[in-house]
């Protein structure tokens, strides 16, 4: 990925920016929106809190197999992205990096929802960062997905 333009800080316009103009453009096809980033831990935050984002998938019958299932491909497509925004988020610029290991623990099925992912950074590194995504389904908030997964930072 190539990026032209950097500014002072990576706030949630600058999120937004890059998500509409870095990513391929099936990426940008699968209707995601950023809710918000977290670079610090806000007022009140618990001793484990994380660096992270929260993105929303639309739902859409083009992402869904048989049975009006949003497939798994899609959601992996989401932890991805939404890893990438968060891991961007803590570092507070943009950063090129490529996805080393992704692996996703499908919980339950999400059918006619849309889907939410909280990105988490664990680890931020210089040359790798590691993190874990939870994808709820936005109707009930409740998991449909696990995913952890490593980056190497370029």
């Amino acid at each position: 990925m190539q990026h032209e333009q950097q500014t002072e800080e990576f706030d949630i316009e600058e999120a937004r920016r890059v998500l509409g103009d870095v990513f391929a453009p099936w990426v940008r096809d699968l209707g995601l929106s950023i809710g918000s980033i977290e670079c610090a831990p806000p007022p009140g935050a618990p001793a484990n809190w994380r660096p992270g984002a929260i993105l929303r998938m639309a739902f859409s019958e083009h992402l869904c197999r048989h049975g009006g299932i949003v497939c798994g491909q899609a959601l992996m497509a989401l932890a991805d992205t939404a890893m990438v925004i968060a891991i961007l988020a803590a570092n507070r610029r943009y950063r090129p990096m490529a996805t080393v290991d992704q692996t996703t623990h499908f919980v339950r099925a999400v059918t006619s929802a849309d889907v939410l992912a909280d990105a988490r950074v664990v680890r931020l590194g210089r040359t790798m960062s590691f993190g874990r995504v939870t994808l709820s389904s936005a109707t009930d908030n409740k998991p449909v997905a696990m995913v952890s997964s490593a980056f190497a930072m370029l």
